[in-house]
C-alpha cells in the first residue's frame, strides 16, 4: 500500500458526507432552540441558588447532540462505533432538582431531532414544552402552607393547643410528634384563612405551651 492509496481511503470520502450549510444550520438552530431552553430553566427555577453554569451546560448539550446525531446519519459503520464509544459514558454529577432531569432529556431530544432534519418538529415541539413548563412550574398555590412547631409541657397543654390552632386555621394535620420527659414537641402543618399570624402569639401565651414558632415554606421537605 502507497501513500496515495491511504489518502485515497474512505476517510477522505467522508469529508464531504455533510454539507457544510446542513452544519451552519442545524448548529445555529441548535444554540436557538439550546437558548431557548435555557431561558425556561431560568425562569421556572424553584430552587435555592440559581446555578448559570447548568443552563449553559443545556446550551453545549443540545449542540453537541446534534453534532453526533450529524456524524452518526452520514456513516452507518461511524453510529455502531458511536454506540459502543458512548455506552462507557458514565456521569457522577448529582441532579439536585428532579425538574433538571426534564431540561436535560429536552436538550438532547432537540438535538436529535434537529440533526435528523426535523425542524418543525424541534422548534414547535420546544415552544409547546416550553410554555407548558412556564405555565405549570411557575403556577402557585392560593394558600401558602405554613409548618407550627408547638413545644408543650404536658398532654393536656399539647390538646388545648391543637384545639385552639384548629379553630384559628383553614386546616391543620400533624406531620410530626416528639415526647419526652417534661416536653411535648408538635410540628403541624397549617393552612391560613387570611394573612393575619397573631394567633401564634396567643398559642405562646396558653399555660403549659412553652413555646410555638411559626415558619413558612414551599411545600417541599428537605432530607
Amino acid at each position: 500500500m502507497t501513500f496515495n492509496d491511504i489518502f485515497k481511503s474512505s476517510f477522505l470520502q467522508n469529508v464531504s458526507a455533510v454539507q457544510p450549510l446542513d452544519m451552519l444550520i442545524a448548529l445555529t438552530l441548535a444554540f436557538c432552540v439550546g437558548l431557548f431552553i435555557f431561558y425556561v430553566y431560568k425562569r421556572t427555577y424553584q430552587g435555592v441558588m440559581f446555578s448559570s453554569s447548568f443552563g449553559v451546560t443545556l446550551i453545549a448539550l443540545t449542540m453537541i447532540t446534534t453534532l453526533v446525531i450529524l456524524a452518526v446519519t452520514s456513516n452507518v459503520v461511524l453510529s455502531l462505533g458511536m454506540v459502543g464509544a458512548l455506552s462507557i459514558v458514565r456521569f457522577r454529577t448529582a441532579i439536585k432538582e428532579p425538574l433538571d432531569i426534564a431540561f436535560l432529556f429536552w436538550a438532547i431530544a432537540a438535538g436529535i431531532v434537529l440533526a435528523a432534519g426535523l425542524i418543525p418538529l424541534a422548534v414547535f415541539g420546544s415552544v409547546f414544552i416550553g410554555v407548558i413548563l412556564l405555565l405549570f412550574v411557575n403556577r402557585k398555590s392560593s394558600v401558602n402552607p405554613y409548618i407550627v412547631v408547638l413545644q408543650c409541657e404536658n398532654t393536656e397543654s399539647e390538646k388545648a393547643a391543637f384545639d385552639c390552632l384548629s379553630e384559628q386555621t383553614k386546616r391543620c394535620v400533624v406531620k410530626s410528634k416528639t415526647a419526652q420527659k417534661g416536653m411535648i414537641e408538635l410540628n403541624c402543618e397549617i393552612r391560613l384563612t387570611g394573612d393575619n399570624t397573631d394567633f401564634i402569639n396567643r398559642l405562646a401565651d396558653m399555660p403549659g405551651v412553652q413555646s410555638a414558632v411559626l415558619v413558612s415554606y414551599n411545600g417541599d421537605y428537605m432530607g
